[in-house]
């Protein structure tokens, strides 16, 4: 029986070209709620308990709109900086940061406040004569925000977003590039860092596991810290903030040592990518199964900017995307702005009291990082995956033995299986039906596979998965009728969808090939 290569990743494909493979945490921003004046009823009971009245919430927030004014003029001054109000929509704060920087240096230490009048949610007082209670009611309007922009020793560049009027949600931003920076700073690792990505790094084994170390306790120390620094009415009113995780990006870059090694191989790979890629691929990158009940929308889309080629894929909060960042860096960028989009394998407790350990959604606290990190990275290295079984394979004596184990006869015992054929419509259907996501989870079975072709008995069901598996398409797990697919199967299958939709149909509609 012939023995089957193993697929090489596209960093073992370019060995000679790629310097280094780096995952790690990119955009992270997380929101503080003070507890309990986050939600109505909290905020109600708490103005109960200080002996105010309901009516008297403006009355009570305004000496705290007040405090936090007059502590960001005092840093201001102690700082020698002048807080700069945003007049117009759409500013962009970094570009002023940078140029700050730029004269004022990379030192820790407050580096610029602005202050902005923007949307935020707040309370009135409400009388509802039904019930004859008397409560405080969310409304939407306007406050003066201070954005805080600081560089920590840790983290690196970041800013604390302020606002002015109760109940004071804050919003912190930070860049797991910049605190992997500073990491390896400390421990004498050389490396060159343009903007949010590494371009070289002296040693990537190590890079990776300090990236592995962003972890929420470390965080949530730093959070407080620089949560009663910049906002004050959290220890006036001797409450405690809930930091949760409002939008993560984890990114794993493949370094290539120059522009025109990636160059050569990039242009191609995102044509086969935005023809090749389905939805229930894009559910499957992301962990998830394309069900009929599934009512959001999944799209690919291709998009040029003056940073680079980027094709985005994204299903419902969650996305993850290929670009080409100074064209030397293959950025493959998971991107969530709602981490109960992914399951968690965790302690549940119920409402009868009873507690149990399953898979369940993940929670939005910053203690959810590490979980996180695990799907976040799986989903990445899915993507890589498949771009790797894309991408051209080796031709030579290799090639053309498994291009003959797919299309000749295969023999076992007294039976006769026939090859298959890549541009033959009942095939190809068959090809396709392989890649989908939810086989890729949860493997593939007869009852399934009836469901997808009504036209055939489960018996013809049961002699094609034979079929399969002999020519070695297809393996089945353990006792159970239940098949994924091998190596050679997701190769076979992506490049027989990818020569029939990109090459053959094209020039026989008189087309140039994609």
């Amino acid at each position: 029986m012939t023995t089957e290569p193993k697929t090489m990743t596209l960093p073992e494909k370019y060995a000679n070209q790629v310097e280094g493979v780096l995952s790690c945490y990119d955009r992270l921003i997380v929101t503080g709620s003070l507890q309990p004046l986050c939600y109505a009823k909290g905020m109600t009971h708490y103005l109960s308990q200080q002996g105010i009245r309901v009516f008297d919430f403006a009355t009570w927030a305004q000496p705290k709109r007040d405090e936090i004014r007059a502590n960001a003029e005092a840093l201001a001054q102690a700082n020698g900086i002048t807080i700069e109000f945003i007049r117009k929509q759409g500013t962009r704060k970094e570009d002023r940061i940078n140029a700050i920087l730029k004269q004022r240096g990379e030192q820790p230490g407050l580096v610029h406040i602005f202050s902005a009048l923007e949307r935020c949610n707040t309370y009135e007082p409400w009388h509802d004569k039904a019930s004859g209670k008397t409560y405080v009611r969310y409304i939407e309007s306007k406050c003066l925000h201070y954005y805080f922009y600081f560089i920590d020793a840790e983290l690196g560049l970041c800013y604390l977003r302020v606002p002015t009027w109760a109940p004071f949600r804050l919003q912190f931003y930070c860049n797991g590039h910049a605190w992997l920076a500073n990491q390896l700073t400390r421990r004498g690792i050389e490396y060159t860092l343009r903007d949010n990505a590494f371009v070289h790094v002296s040693d990537y084994a190590q890079a990776n596991a300090l990236a592995d170390r962003l972890e929420g306790p470390a965080l949530h120390a730093t959070l407080d810290r620089v949560a009663r620094q910049y906002c004050p009415v959290i220890a006036s009113l001797a409450v405690t903030v809930t930091w949760s995780l409002m939008q993560v990006e984890y990114a794993t870059d493949v370094v290539f040592k120059s522009r025109a090694d990636l160059q050569a191989v990039y242009p191609h790979l995102v044509e086969t990518l935005i023809h090749t890629v389905k939805p229930d691929n894009v559910a499957t990158f992301l962990g998830r199964k394309l069900h009929g009940a599934y009512t959001g929308e999944v799209t690919s889309g291709l998009n040029k900017r003056l940073q680079g080629t980027r094709i985005k894929h994204t299903m419902g909060p969650t996305s993850i995307k290929l670009y080409d960042k100074f064209a030397q860096v293959l950025r493959i960028e998971t991107t969530t702005n709602d981490v109960s989009f992914f399951k968690q394998y965790r302690q549940v407790q119920h409402r009868d009291g009873h507690q149990e350990t399953t898979w369940t959604t993940m929670k939005k606290t910053i203690y959810s990082l590490a979980a996180l990190r695990e799907v976040m990275v799986a989903a990445n290295r899915r993507y890589l995956d498949l771009i790797s079984a894309l991408e051209r394979p080796d031709i030579g004596v290799a090639g053309t033995q498994q291009l003959a184990r797919l299309t000749h006869p295969q023999v076992e015992g007294d039976h006769r299986y026939t090859g298959f054929n890549p541009l033959a419509d009942d095939d190809v259907q068959i090809f396709r039906l392989l890649l989908r996501g939810e086989f890729a989870i949860s493997g593939l079975t007869n009852r399934a596979l009836r469901v997808l072709l009504p036209d055939k008995t489960s018996g013809q069901i049961c002699r094609l998965l034979k079929r399969l598996r002999v020519h070695g398409l297809i393996k089945k797990v353990g006792h159970r009728y239940k098949y994924y697919l091998t190596e050679f199967g997701q190769r076979a299958a992506s490049l027989v969808l990818k020569l029939r939709e990109l090459v053959v149909i094209p020039y026989l509609a008189g087309q140039p090939a994609l």
